[in-house]
């Protein structure tokens, strides 16, 4: 009885337009009332999930891709990307994708990749005669790579969710999610070529020769390197993953402050008020959704769910592939962090129980819930990009079929190949 309650309240809130925080804490209590618990348990769980030292981390990494986004590191690392492969047909469509996966890395955050190239690139790539749809797919796809980079604070998200499940660590996780990238990237420039060259795009100027691209990088390696010193950082113990977040900060004010001198004081102002709004409502997510995984584990609902899907095959294969597409029917209606929070417990125990190590599930689960943030009704990326764009939602899902089946290959190829994100962190075990 209290399971039905505890699934049907929170369907029935989210049918309701009720903010995703907000019907898991209410769905929380209702469970708590009919079970006759004390209401108090669901606030000394959510206190108790927001308790972590390593969600330290959390805030600092949003801070520092704020900075990244209001500090004027887009525009460079788009003149470097231009210049790298502007030549080839369709090539603002390629530029648009490698700026994407380098600003990516940089912020670790696919929303506001979107945000800061978007408004860079889409309007220029529709001034050069390139679709609005066309514009708005590439640069909504090519910045879901900022999921799976080291900045990424979602990685510290589903560290927190495997608590009581396996140990996986923040530096395992970051160091698995480099070679996904590369595979997603490669992906996305495949998607933007086909594209291209279906609809018949032009070439964006001649190659301006590798002088030109070397001046252009230069000036766009101050940013890049954020992501040299997390990685050296940690490798070699100079700083844990939780204290690589505020090097990252010190970092990116020393580069925009100092060396690039482009962040004004109001667009500081601007990035500390949208950090601490991000930062509020994930920690906020990640308390209630504490009290929402204690019920989970109470009434066993990982288990049922195991039982229930081995009913249908006891095939890995098959059971992968499951798990996948539940995975993306759930992000399509979940924020990221919530998709990680809730569907972590129930479904990498059974992951692990089939033969997929717990990193390896945590790379195909940012994937999924990546491609769930450009998915409607809840795809916050595709929203912003669509809105930069000035054109409907209903008119690029109608021609993003390319671009998700590079999404689906890459996501296919984690799941069934482990070494491509099990390779580099057994290199430092």
């Amino acid at each position: 009885m209290e399971l039905t309650v505890l699934g049907l309240s929170f369907t029935l809130f989210l049918i309701l337009g009720v903010p995703v925080a907000f019907a898991i804490g209410l769905s929380s209590v209702a469970t708590i009332l009919v079970a006759g618990l004390p209401v108090a348990v669901v606030f000394q769980k959510m206190v108790g999930g927001m308790q972590v030292f390593s969600f330290l981390a959390i805030p600092f990494f949003v801070f520092a891709g704020e900075l990244m986004l209001y500090g004027g590191i887009a525009d460079r690392i788009v003149r470097f990307a231009n210049s790298l492969v502007g030549h080839v047909r369709g090539g603002l469509g390629m530029s648009n994708v490698v700026g994407c996966t380098l600003f990516g890395g940089v912020a670790g955050s696919p929303l506001a990749d979107v945000s800061a190239i978007g408004s860079v690139m889409i309007p220029l790539m529709k001034k050069e005669g390139y679709d609005a749809d066309y514009a708005v797919n590439v640069t909504t796809h090519a910045s879901l790579v900022g999921a799976i980079m080291p900045t990424s604070h979602n990685m510290i998200i589903f560290t927190l969710a495997t608590s009581g499940i396996a140990s996986v660590s923040v530096l395992s996780l970051i160091l698995a999610g480099l070679i996904p990238a590369l595979i997603l990237t490669i992906c996305n420039l495949g998607a933007a070529y086909y594209v291209a060259v279906k609809r018949g795009y032009p070439t964006h100027g001649k190659f301006p020769g590798w002088a030109e691209v070397m001046r252009a990088f230069g000036a766009a390696l101050p940013g890049l390197l954020v992501i040299v010193i997390i990685l050296a950082g940690i490798l070699s113990g100079a700083f844990t993953a939780t204290e690589s977040a505020s090097i990252a900060v010190a970092w990116a004010l020393a580069i925009t402050v100092l060396v690039y001198r482009s962040l004004s004081w109001h667009s500081f102002l601007k990035a500390c008020a949208k950090a601490c709004k991000t930062t509020g409502v994930v920690l906020l997510l990640i308390g209630i959704s504490a009290a929402f995984g204690y019920f989970m584990a109470l009434y066993e609902v990982p288990q049922l769910t195991g039982e229930l899907m081995k009913s249908v095959s006891d095939k890995p294969w098959v059971i992968f592939l499951m798990i996948n597409l539940l995975l993306f029917v759930l992000g399509t209606f979940l924020d990221m962090a919530a998709t990680i929070l809730i569907c972590t417990p129930i479904f990498m125990p059974i992951a692990m129980q089939f033969g997929m190590d717990p990193t390896q599930f945590g790379i195909v689960m940012l994937i999924n819930c990546a491609l769930g943030l450009n998915t409607p009704p809840v795809g916050s990326v595709q929203f912003v990009g669509c809105a930069i764009g000035g054109i409907s939602v209903g008119q690029v899902m109608r021609t993003i079929a390319p671009f998700y089946g590079a999404l689906g290959i890459c996501l296919m190829l984690v799941t069934y190949v482990p070494a491509f994100s099990l390779w580099l962190p057994s290199l430092v075990k």
